[in-house]
This record gives structure tokens, C-alpha cells and sequence, in this order.
């Protein structure tokens, strides 16, 4: 028989990082639960700061039926002589029956004992306790806490439960509550426990006590309102998703409400603003003509016909957070930009003082001026070459903000207050945007730096990161990796390639690995090879493409990437797979044949038409300049009618050990030139 089974946990009110960082794995851990008890259906969860909900529209009363089997000793073992051994007894004893029943079976080639019984499904009122129970304190939320006399704990008090299975009640006891047809409205709705006859009247009670039950309603609800406010008013309310999914976790009746502050607060840069809003008070900034002006969104969680009160209550509480930013900031400015004090901080154990850090990071910013300082390149439609002067400016002013009393307070605009400290100080523009942009990208979505002087202050300070790291052996294990140190080198990657700067992996590595201890260079190059295949994998690039590539020696990043984008490119042609199957032939015939040390192709050693065809095909071939290696793919691939040609008509391994030589270093001269872009047999298609 089919019942609705419904479930509320009453909580204090929920933190809502915890809960929204569990809240992936809160829906799985109910389903596990169901299945180990043979229950499986399908549920809704829903979640307000004060209730954890279980809805099953449809639930089963009982276990279906079943049978168990029972496997014991090979018969060998269970009798000898025809008389039963402790083995049989014993087996008999488990599965709890009397010997005699117990018959033979058939596992694993030999004949065993066996024994088959119904199993009548238990009721399912009698299993919800502890299956609540388990799902309960299977969710992790980080810190939990003890209240009353409970010696187990979990993220808040529980208050009440409530657990109805065909509308009759499921007597149990969670946290030292008992459970009770029960629940609670919003707090300013009622706080007396509110009887509940049935299911209906449950949610209809929520409803009308001000409590918005579903959580994508109530973002509905928030999203709605923010329109109706940018309508009425004539702005734009910027929206974060995890701030508005905080919002949404903390609240049970959302109104989104507009406040102000004092305008003079718009003197700080808006990024201050807007973080302290956020970070401090979950506010939402509001902006007008694309500049933050002096409004912010609060979304309410009172139940009033009033909110002016509200609204004047999250005013005053903003005013002391903005000017404290504003204390900071004028304090900052007149203390100057300054690395002073940083030959105190340590970075890391190991590696020394962030003072020490800036010093190494200015030698490899030195290293990279020579590799690109004299190339010249176009940036905001002019062509500048790179100043080292700025770039070594850059590198030691990059962590000065450090020191900040703005940072110290707002950790998360490191590098932003040193732009907007630059800015106001008179350095160069250059300067400052490279201060801005130090940690770009931050990840897969992020832009990388705007100019090649930001670009190469950048790769400094990943270079250094990255090469102490490895010194020290500090080497991200798993999906460990608390340094970032995989994202360093897809920052790596990214900005070698947008910027177009070339980066041999093993030279760049070597030459300034020489100043840092005990590195294993082959680990290091291994690492980076492997943050590669991951870069690609998620552009969606054939794996066996990128290790085609790899597989040549190729260690310059842009040379990489090109030859791989190539190779994917003709990948995708319908021809491929036949102009594949040609030169995978090409590679196995010259798989013993070292390609660095070919002899010369003797032209009057050839016999054979095909020979002479396809040696003046290639000659063609190579004898041209292509603008690109898809271009110069395209040209070797179109030899293989001659190819076909010639494994039809030729012996390679002919009896002449110098027509035989001959013919090898033809093949392989051609599989070399394709080889020097990939090795084309480890591409699987």
C-alpha cells in the first residue's frame, strides 16, 4: 500500500554557508538511507532557516516481501562419512533452522550447503525512527554543537519533530523530541507550537503563518521584488548568486527592502562598499548609469505592514561599517605604498619572508625581460615595447598593500587596494593595473592580464610559487592542493597563450629552478604536463591528440598549443579516418628506424615508379613555407595517394640491404616531418 509520508525537523535557525556547502549531499544521504532499508521512493526536499523538510507524496507502508539465501561449506567439508560436522551445525544454526532443512547447491564448481527463506517486509513505520535518526547525523555541516542534556550534537538545537505516515503520527524520539503533529509559523506570526490535523492543512498553515515553505519560491519572491524596485526607482541591483542563495537559506518570508547611506561614502572605491555591504550585512549594491551609487537592497525577514523601521535600523548599522572603510582608506593613503614590514611576515616555512618572495619574484620578472622585453607588441592600438623599469615598479609594490589597514580588515582586495592606492598616488597606470591584475586568471572563467607588462608581473609571481613550492615539497597530492598550485600553472598556460608569449616548460623551469634547492625537475615537468592534458580535456581536445604532441619533445607552450589545435582540427574532417589508417602504416614501418639520425634518400637508388612518385611529392611538399602547421598538416596528409601507392607496389624490406635503407629513410624522412607536429600512431580516433 502507497501513503504520504511527511517529515519536519525543527531547528533553531541554520547558518547558511554550512548548510548550502551540505546542501548537495543532503538529498543523496536520505536516498542511500532509503535504499539500504528497501524503501526507495521518490522525495522532495525543502529547507527554510528553521525546518529541514521531507516530503514523499507517496511512500510504501511495508517492505516488500523477499528472499534470502544462505551459502555455507563445500559438502566435502560439512559431512564426513555421511555424519555432520560442526561446520553444517553451525551453518544450520545461522541461517536459525533445523538441519534436515538445509539442502546442496551449486557455487563456485563445487557443491555447497544452501539454504532459501521468505523474508516478510517489515513495517515501515517501524524503521522511519532510525532511519531518520542515521540520516540526521549523517549530515556534516563542519562545527556542531550540545544544548540541554544530549550528549551528541549536531549544527543547532532541535525543537520539535514532526512525522506522519499515512496522516497517523511516527512515534519516535530524536535529540531527546519526541515527535508531535506539530509544527511552528514564522517567529513574529506565532511562536506557540500550531497543531497539525493532515498533510493539507500542514502547508496551508505554513502559508498563511508566513512561512514560505518551497526555497525556489522564495528566490522567486526576492528575484520578483528586485525587479519591481530597479522598475520603480530607475536602477540596477547587482545580483550575486551565493550572496542571493545566502539570502534565500536565512529567510522564511523575503522582502526585499531600499535603503541609503550618506554620499560622502562614495569616495571610497566601490569595491569597498560593496564588500563590506555583502560580506558584513548581505546587502545587495545598487547601481545607476553603471556606477554604484548610494542605495543598497536589504532583504528582510520581519513580518510587519511597516518596514520603515526595518530600513532605518540597516541604515544605521552600514554607516559605522563605511566609515571605518573610510578611516582605513585615508590612513592608507597617507602612509603611502610601502613593502616595509614584510621582511617580518613569512610566507612560508621554508621559503622565508613575503620580502624575501618579492626579491625572487623580481630575478624572474629580470629572466622574462630578456625572453620578451625586446619584442615589440600592440596594446590599446599602439605598439610599446616593455619597460623594465615599470615591470620591476610593479613587482615591488605588488604585495605592498599588504600592509594596509584596508587589507587587514578586507583580505579578499589584496591587489585591488594596491591599484586604487596607485592610482591616487600618482603612479604610473601601468604600474597599477599590474598590481590589479597580479593573481589573474583565478580560475577558468577568469580573464587573464590585460597587458603584457601585468601579463609578465603575473608569471613572476606564479613562476616563484610554483618553484617553491616544488623545493620545499609541498607537492598537491590527490585533489589536494592548498597552494593552488594547479591553477598556477592553467594561469600559466592561459596567458602564454592569449598573450602569445613563448614558454619552453623545461628551459624556463631549469634555468630558474637553479636558484631554489633540491627541486626534482622531473616531477615538476610532469606536474605541468599533466595540468595540460587537464587544460585541454576541458576545452574539449582529444586526449590522445594532446599526448600525440607531448609525445614528440615538444616543450614550448604556444608551439603546443598550435600543433595540438591543428591536429584537432583535421581530427574532425570526415577524411581523417582514412588518411589515418595510411599514415598509421607510415609510423609502424619506421617504428625501429631513429628518426634524429636518418641517412640521406639516395634518388638513384629507387627501382620502382611509386618510389620516384612519391619522393617527388614530398620534395614539393617540403620544399614550401606554410603560415600555420594546419596548413603544413594538410600538405603531408595529401601524400598519402602516392603512400598507397607505394606500399602496394614497394618492398620496403627488399633483399638489397641498400635499396631496403633507402626506402626506410624515404618513410621515415616523411613520418619525421609529420612527427616533428605529432606523433600520429598515439592518436586513438
Amino acid at each position: 500500500m502507497i501513503q504520504p509520508l511527511l517529515i519536519e525537523i525543527g531547528v533553531e535557525e541554520l547558518p547558511a554557508v554550512p548548510l548550502l556547502k551540505e546542501l548537495k549531499n543532503i538529498e543523496k544521504k536520505w536516498a542511500a538511507v532509503l535504499e539500504e532499508n528497501a524503501l526507495l521512493a521518490e522525495f522532495e526536499f525543502y529547507y527554510t532557516p528553521r525546518r529541514l523538510v521531507l516530503w514523499h507524496p507517496e511512500f510504501k507502508m511495508c517492505q516488500d516481501d523477499s528472499e534470502e539465501e544462505f551459502f555455507g561449506a563445500p559438502i566435502a567439508i560439512a559431512y564426513k562419512d555421511g555424519v555432520p560436522t560442526k561446520a553444517a551445525e553451525g551453518f544450520a544454526r545461522k541461517c536459525g533452522v533445523d538441519l534436515s532443512e538445509v539442502t546442496k547447491a551449486e557455487k563456485g564448481g563445487k557443491e555447497v550447503l544452501y539454504f532459501k527463506k521468505s523474508v516478510e517486509g517489515k513495517e515501515s513505520k517501524n524503521l522511519i525512527p532510525a532511519m531518520i535518526e542515521k540520516w540526521i547525523k549523517s549530515l556534516s555541516f563542519g562545527k556542531s554543537m550540545r544544548w540541554g542534556s544530549n550528549s551528541e550534537s549536531f549544527i543547532r538545537p532541535i525543537r520539535w519533530v514532526h512525522v506522519t505516515l499515512a496522516e497517523e503520527l511516527v512515534e519516535m524520539s530524536l535529540f531527546s523530541v519526541a515527535s508531535a503533529k506539530t509544527t511552528r509559523l514564522h517567529r513574529m506570526a506565532s511562536f506557540d507550537a500550531q497543531d497539525v490535523q493532515d498533510n493539507k492543512s500542514y502547508f496551508e498553515q505554513l502559508e498563511t503563518g508566513a512561512v514560505t515553505l518551497f526555497q525556489d519560491e522564495r528566490e522567486c519572491d526576492i528575484l520578483d521584488a528586485f525587479k519591481k524596485l530597479e522598475s520603480e526607482n530607475g536602477v540596477d541591483i547587482e545580483i550575486d548568486a551565493e550572496l542571493l542563495a545566502e539570502v534565500v537559506a536565512i529567510t522564511e518570508h523575503p522582502t526585499p527592502l531600499l535603503g541609503s547611506f550618506d554620499e560622502a561614502f562614495l569616495r571610497l572605491p566601490p569595491e569597498v562598499i560593496i564588500t563590506s555591504m555583502k560580506e558584513h550585512q548581505r546587502y545587495f549594491p545598487v547601481f545607476k548609469d553603471g556606477k554604484l551609487i548610494n542605495k543598497f537592497v536589504v532583504v528582510s525577514n520581519a513580518l510587519t505592514d511597516d518596514f520603515s523601521k526595518v530600513i532605518e535600523g540597516n541604515e544605521r548599522v552600514l554607516r559605522p561599517r563605511l566609515a571605518d572603510g573610510l578611516f582605513f582608506y585615508d590612513n592608507d593613503l597617507r602612509n603611502g605604498l610601502s613593502t616595509d614590514g614584510l621582511e617580518k611576515v613569512v610566507f612560508m616555512n621554508g621559503l622565508g619572508t613575503l620580502a624575501e618572495k618579492i626579491a625572487r619574484e623580481q630575478d624572474i620578472a629580470d629572466y622574462l625581460f630578456e625572453i620578451y622585453g625586446s619584442a615589440v607588441c600592440a596594446e590599446n592600438g599602439k605598439h610599446n615595447e616593455l619597460n623594465q623599469e615599470l615591470l620591476q615598479r610593479a613587482v615591488s609594490l605588488a604585495k605592498a598593500d599588504l600592509m594596509s589597514e584596508m587589507v587587514y580588515e578586507f583580505t579578499e582586495l589584496q591587489g585591488l587596494m594596491g591599484y586604487y592606492y596607485a592610482i591616487a598616488l600618482g603612479e604610473e597606470p601601468e604600474v597599477a593595473m599590474a598590481i590589479k591584475e597580479q593573481y589573474l586568471p583565478e580560475g577558468e572563467d577568469s580573464p587573464v592580464p590585460s597587458s603584457k607588462l601585468s601579463a609578465i608581473v603575473a608569471m613572476s609571481i606564479k613562476l616563484d610559487t610554483l618553484l617553491g613550492l616544488f623545493s620545499i615539497n609541498q607537492i598537491p597530492t590527490g585533489s589536494r592542493d592548498p597552494f593552488a598550485l594547479r591553477r598556477a600553472v592553467n594561469g600559466l598556460v592561459r596567458i602564454s597563450k592569449e598573450h602569445d608569449l613563448a614558454f619552453d616548460i623545461v628551459k624556463v623551469l631549469k634555468d630558474l629552478g637553479q636558484k631554489y634547492a633540491a627541486i626534482d625537475f622531473e616531477k615538476l615537468e610532469a606536474f605541468f604536463l599533466e595540468r595540460l592534458n587537464q587544460y585541454y580535456r576541458a576545452n574539449n581536445i582529444n586526449a590522445s591528440i594532446v599526448q600525440a604532441v607531448l609525445s614528440t619533445g615538444e616543450r614550448e607552450l604556444r608551439a603546443i598549443d598550435e600543433k595540438i589545435n591543428a591536429v584537432a582540427t583535421i581530427a574532425e574532417s570526415s577524411e581523417f579516418a582514412t588518411v589515418f589508417s595510411t599514415f598509421k602504416r607510415v609510423a609502424n614501418i619506421t617504428k625501429d628506424v631513429d628518426l634524429e639520425n636518418l641517412d640521406a634518400i639516395k634518388p638513384e637508388l629507387f627501382e620502382e615508379k611509386a618510389e620516384v612518385a612519391l619522393f617527388n611529392a614530398y620534395t614539393l611538399v617540403s620544399e614550401k613555407e606554410y603560415a600555420n602547421y594546419t596548413e603544413q598538416l594538410d600538405a603531408l596528409f595529401s601524400l598519402k595517394p602516392q603512400l598507397d601507392d607505394f606500399f602496394e607496389k614497394v618492398m620496403v624490406n627488399a633483399e638489397d640491404e641498400a635499396v631496403k635503407n633507402n626506402r626506410k629513410a624515404l618513410v621515415g624522412t616523411i613520418y619525421k616531418a609529420i612527427f616533428d607536429i605529432a606523433d600520429i600512431k598515439e592518436i586513438s580516433i
